[in-house]
């Protein structure tokens, strides 16, 4: 339905690569060039230079970006809402969540969904990301939505919605009268931590490297499986811990838990739908227009 031209030009203006965009839409390089020089042709603009090695956006193309978007967004809302029409949607789909995503995010969409398709019969394995990946990798699961990207060549990883983690001690504790501490600060303070494997950990130790310190830098007290068990360890130790902040929303309401500044340390994160490389099955493609429709609503 929707212009092939226009997802070429949307995919090169994200990613600022005409080899990154090939890649991504299983096309050759100069199949790329044609769809963009086309558009150009259309619209009588040029839409991007290079310099030397380097793609950059004109000002047109800025404004072709900003409106591709909202254009390939309609394309895919039609599209859901046609297949809804055309479709029983019966059988059988099984996902997997690590875990932040499985205890604080999945469970409202699932019900979303099982709402509006009563026949398909659900089934969700939660996990960390790297347990994730693998059932993905071995078939046991359909589509997966992970806290962090392994860039396993088997699997294609797609931009679902940004997170941000936390620095965090419970109100009760003797570091709780702390407002903001610096790098050096965070490395003599009794930290618990999510276990290896997990995509929170894997964001932290990457956000370390940036100044130059590593996990081994820590005074890490011990490794946990699972946000609640992390916050429960701290209602009981004086330790500071990293959550995402979907995941707290209700002890920082209530003031269980409260928020340590750490100064330039910046915990980003994206949670990625995943399927193995190629098309995802049909039903797993549904529910990911219907993850991306429920959440741009927000």
């Amino acid at each position: 339905m929707s212009d092939f031209r226009l997802k070429v030009f949307n995919s090169v203006a994200q990613h600022l690569s005409f080899t990154k965009a090939a890649g991504e839409l299983f096309i050759t390089q100069p199949a790329v060039t044609k769809h963009i020089r086309e558009l150009e042709q259309q619209y009588g603009t040029r839409l991007f230079e290079r310099k030397g090695n380097a793609v950059f956006l004109t000002p047109a193309g800025e404004l072709l970006k900003r409106y591709a978007g909202q254009i390939l967004h309609l394309y895919q809302e039609a599209a859901f809402e046609l297949s809804t029409l055309q479709s029983k949607h019966s059988g059988i789909l099984r996902l997997g969540a690590s875990t932040t995503i499985g205890q604080y995010l999945i469970a409202p969409l699932l019900a979303k969904y099982y709402e509006k398709f009563p026949q398909i019969e659900l089934s969700l394995l939660n996990g960390n990301t790297e347990m994730i990946e693998n059932a993905v990798l071995s078939h046991a699961i359909d589509l997966g939505v992970v806290e962090g990207k392994k860039h396993h060549s088997g699997i294609k990883y797609v931009d679902f919605m940004d997170d941000e983690l936390v620095a965090v001690v419970h109100s009760n504790s003797k570091l709780a009268p702390l407002e903001e501490i610096s790098i050096e600060q965070l490395t003599q303070i009794p930290l618990v931590l999510r276990e290896r494997g997990s995509g929170t950990l894997e964001v932290i130790e990457s956000a370390l490297k940036e100044h130059n310190l590593k996990l081994s830098s820590l005074q890490i007290i011990m490794h946990l499986g699972g946000t609640e068990s992390i916050k429960s360890f701290l209602e009981h130790a004086n330790c500071m811990a990293f959550l995402s902040i979907r995941s707290i929303q209700k002890e920082l309401i209530t003031g269980q838990l409260k928020l340590i500044k750490v100064k330039d340390l910046v915990l980003l994160r994206k949670f990625w739908l995943i399927h193995l490389q190629g098309q995802p099955e049909a039903m797993a493609e549904s529910f990911m227009r219907f993850a991306f429709r429920e959440y741009s609503r927000k």
